[in-house]
């Protein structure tokens, strides 16, 4: 058994897409997800939470104590009632104290619980809330973004009432959204004091790193297009509370325009280049680069 995690870490993470619509916005028609007064593209931080719990789901196999808890078709208040079957949940009397083991179990046994959080005070089988002590933002493409429709045919009908309508000619139209190139930006916290009150291991966060350079490997779709991983950088501080502010340990992460030429529209990760500046970093502080 690893120990609890017990210190701070910030990181930045960066991915890009190429020919895809890496988060689709349910209120955009799924358009890829845009700042409207800036024209750079946005990924959420639930999208990316997806990605690692499907990760996580197929290197662990949904095996506790690496099960997932918000899974596709998963009902939750089913999920919680494996907590009050447990013995420790039975031998309490008091309604507080069940919800208190009932939110045990699920961080002992749920790697999605005991890393982002969740809410399980539902009606049934009251399992409380989860403050999780890793937190992700919105990811945010390095320079605006345009979006492309495209037509696309498919050379068949789905039902006899719209093959009478074709008449004959069996073929429908359909639209599919794209960007042609994004550079993704975004940014995360592990807390040490939260990491103590879920259970969350250092193989836990090892296990999270994991997930962050390879869960674009097994998502992929064609509708995704090509995305990729391309850059974590880890800031480890050496106590609970950090060293310096997470802010000023970002901006020496810097991704600019390779050669300085931003006159043309870049369409591949060759068109950027990082700079990483590590030289005086605060004291108590270490920088890790994943990838």
């Amino acid at each position: 058994m690893s120990n609890t995690v017990n210190r701070r870490y910030d990181f930045t993470y960066l991915f890009d897409v190429q020919d895809g619509n890496p988060n689709g916005d349910p209120d955009a028609g799924n358009l890829p997800r845009i700042d409207a007064e800036t024209g750079m593209g946005l990924v959420t931080d639930v999208c990316l939470k997806r990605k690692i719990r499907n990760y996580v789901q197929i290197v662990k196999g949904n095996q506790k104590p690496h099960d997932i808890y918000v899974k596709e078709k998963a009902v939750l208040s089913r999920t919680q009632g494996e907590a009050y079957e447990d013995e420790s949940v039975k031998a309490a009397s008091d309604k507080s104290v069940k919800i208190v083991k009932g939110r045990e179990y699920m961080c002992r046994n749920f790697f999605d619980i005991r890393t982002f959080g969740a809410v399980m005070s539902l009606k049934t089988n009251n399992c409380g809330q989860v403050r999780g002590p890793i937190q992700l933002v919105f990811g945010r493409s390095i320079e605006p973004v345009v979006t492309l429709e495209h037509s696309i045919t498919r050379m068949a009908v789905a039902t006899e009432e719209e093959a009478k309508k074709q008449k004959g000619d069996n073929r429908t139209m359909g639209r599919k959204y794209t960007i042609p190139y994004g550079l993704y930006r975004t940014h995360g916290f592990v807390s040490a004091h939260l990491a103590e009150q879920t259970g969350f291991t250092e193989d836990d966060l090892k296990l999270f790193w994991e997930s962050l350079i390879n869960m674009f490997e097994h998502d992929r779709s064609a509708a995704r297009g090509l995305m990729t991983a391309r850059g974590l950088y880890v800031f480890e501080h050496d106590s609970a509370l950090g060293n310096a502010p997470a802010h000023t340990l970002f901006d020496r992460i810097e991704v600019t325009r390779a050669n300085g030429d931003s006159d043309t529209p870049a369409r591949s990760f060759a068109d950027y280049q990082i700079q990483i500046d590590e030289q005086a970093l605060p004291e108590g502080v270490k920088l890790h680069s994943f990838i």
